[in-house]
């Protein structure tokens, strides 16, 4: 009987560190955000401000970490992110103000980034590129599956301890995330031959092996002009899906009078959806190209946008959680793959990295605008419909990607 190859095991551990990273420390502040809303007082142009501050400091580790994880290697940068992540998702439980869950926040969003970046480049370096795509769908698949056990397991939990409940959802989360990071740590592996293997589906020349320096990464990536072609299609994807994500909960039961535990359930419906579109986008984008991949994805997100903005029932929240969850995170998976493809395994992380700048900008953009049309205009439609604007951009700019070869 064959043995598995190990590469597949990094990629299901990758999937667990997806579920940790994005799903519980990044996309569950969707679903406390209502109850936290109430408990704290606060405004949607603060609540989308501190997601904001999320994104900051995700984007911040998000470009240091993929090149520190290129230089000291993925299992210690991404292991020391989740035990980061895992505190102050934990301290967060405890905010009294604006200022303190906007810093709790950040801190959050700079674990995310040093461990969210880096494990979706690792399959880059256990696979060859027909493999590639197929792989890092397997490892997005986590955030998916993290959004289901945040829509059904977080709102339970908040109704029950009543107007705190917000605060008790934040530290089971944050005692989840660190107990989890040991797991990660321990069946990760940075390379094929540290366990004495070769990359699954053959072999491929490499850049930057045997070593690296944070200068001759940052050197090698620049120069490469598909990852800055990769940065501006990344840009459109971090701006416009945030707002739906971020405000997808309040706009259910502030907007639409839609019960919690409801919308808690409509967001696992999402959810689920979601925890194969990596999978799914990653094969097709290594049978038709990451362009028309990334082109399929955008205009599948944007009409989500728009049945969302104007389907105003029970059947179009569904409908409109269903089409995104079909390609919702498969940009991600795309944009990871191509790194990978443009600038080889070793310095994956460190091109993921780059081009993590342009989507964080988008992300740091969007909710505070989605915030502030909201509080200007009463309703989040219009804050919808930007989105969906914006990601037909991202479509028509997906044709500048190189053809697959």
């Amino acid at each position: 009987m064959k043995r598995l190859h190990y590469a597949w095991v990094i990629a299901f551990t990758g999937t667990l560190v997806t579920i940790l990273a994005h799903g519980f420390g990044r996309m569950s502040y969707s679903v406390i955000l209502p109850s936290m809303k109430n408990g704290l007082a606060l405004s949607y142009t603060q609540l989308g401000s501190i997601a904001t501050g999320n994104f900051i400091g995700y984007l911040f580790l998000a470009i240091v970490g993929g090149f520190l994880a290129a230089r000291f290697g993925i299992r210690r940068v991404v292991f020391i992110s989740l035990l980061v992540i895992g505190v102050s998702l934990f301290l967060t439980g405890f905010s009294d103000s604006f200022i303190f869950a906007f810093f709790m926040r950040l801190i959050a969003g700079a674990g995310n980034g040093g461990s969210y970046v880096p494990i979706m480049a690792m399959p880059a370096a256990w696979f060859v590129m027909k493999k590639r795509g197929l792989a890092t769908g397997i490892v997005s698949g986590g955030i998916g599956t993290g959004l289901f056990f945040s829509g059904i397991v977080l709102p339970p939990v908040i109704t029950a301890f009543g107007k705190e409940g917000w605060r008790y959802a934040w530290f089971l989360l944050g005692i989840a995330v660190f107990i989890l990071a040991f797991v990660c740590y321990a069946f990760l592996r940075n390379n094929p031959k540290e366990k004495g293997l070769s990359m699954y589906g053959g072999e491929e020349e490499q850049k930057g092996w045997p070593k690296v320096t944070l200068f001759s990464a940052f050197k090698d990536v620049v120069v490469e002009p598909e990852i800055w072609k990769l940065g501006f299609v990344y840009f459109m994807y971090g701006f416009s899906y945030i707002i739906y994500l971020t405000f997808f909960v309040a706009y259910l039961t502030k907007e639409m009078g839609v019960p919690s535990v409801s919308a808690g359930r409509i967001f696992a419906v999402l959810g689920v959806f979601s925890i194969f579109c990596g999978v799914i986008y990653g094969w097709i984008s290594d049978v038709l190209g990451r362009r028309y991949g990334s082109m399929i994805a955008y205009l599948t997100l944007a009409l989500s946008y728009v049945i969302f903005a104007f389907w105003k029932d029970t059947t179009g929240f569904y409908l409109s959680a269903v089409v995104f969850g079909i390609a919702a995170f498969s940009i991600p998976t795309i944009m990871a793959a191509a790194s990978g493809d443009a600038v080889g395994g070793r310095l994956a992380p460190a091109g993921l990295g780059f081009i993590t700048l342009f989507f964080g900008i988008g992300q740091a953009l969007g909710p505070a605008i989605g915030g502030y049309i909201k509080d200007a205009t009463g309703t989040f439609t219009n804050a919808f419909l930007l989105s969906a604007i914006v990601s037909f951009a991202g479509a028509l700019g997906s044709l500048i990607l190189k053809k697959r070869t």
